[in-house]
């Protein structure tokens, strides 16, 4: 499978979390404030709200990780980074998506750690929900996988184009965007919507 086909999925994949954790979060943000009205109005509450709240934050953040990844919308702090000559850029974005992908692998490891204790003790949370903490760790997890399977399929799509000396489309694929970049992207956005 060529990888161009392989990004299309992913990307596609992604964008599917993303909408996914963005629906999670609002979907939490809606429960906070029926709970907020109900303690108000009604002096009652539904419970477990801020329980629900914190793995919806959780899961749509690890969701949400691979598309902020294909849109390099990561924060970046790049004051230096343009004054830099073409050839230190492409090792520092090859080296800040191996460090980042990196640091997510090893919190998916130590996840999977978590995860099978979970399983093992049969843990549960201790509110009043008592909800099987497997389940939110397990859905976090998917999460951070695809991050991960998003960051080597970049990586190696990234170093593909390196190895066919295609500079410009390695930076357009991992590099840092530019103000014109993010100018070009809002007015593609503008034309779309008209």
């Amino acid at each position: 499978m060529r990888v161009s086909c392989v990004m299309s999925v992913l990307a596609l994949v992604a964008r599917s979390g993303l909408w996914f954790g963005g629906g999670l979060i609002l979907l939490s943000a809606i429960l906070i404030g029926i709970d907020v009205f109900l303690r108000k109005v009604f002096v009652i509450s539904i419970g477990g709200g801020d329980e629900l709240a914190g793995y919806a934050l959780a899961i749509g953040t690890a969701w949400a990780l691979a598309a902020t990844l294909l849109d390099r919308a990561h924060i970046r702090i790049d004051s230096l980074y343009m004054l830099l000559p073409g050839s230190i850029r492409i090792v520092l974005d090859l080296a800040g998506l191996v460090l980042l992908v990196g640091f997510f692998a090893l919190v998916f490891w130590h996840g999977l750690g978590v995860l099978e204790q979970s399983w093992t003790s049969n843990s549960r949370s201790q509110s009043a929900l008592e909800t099987p903490l497997i389940v939110p760790q397990a859905i976090w997890l998917l999460g951070l996988a695809l991050f991960i399977l998003v960051g080597v399929a970049l990586c190696i799509a990234a170093l593909a184009r390196l190895a066919r000396g295609d500079r410009a489309g390695m930076a357009e694929l991992i590099g840092t965007r530019s103000a014109a970049d993010e100018v070009a992207e809002e007015v593609r956005a503008m034309e779309r919507r008209r």
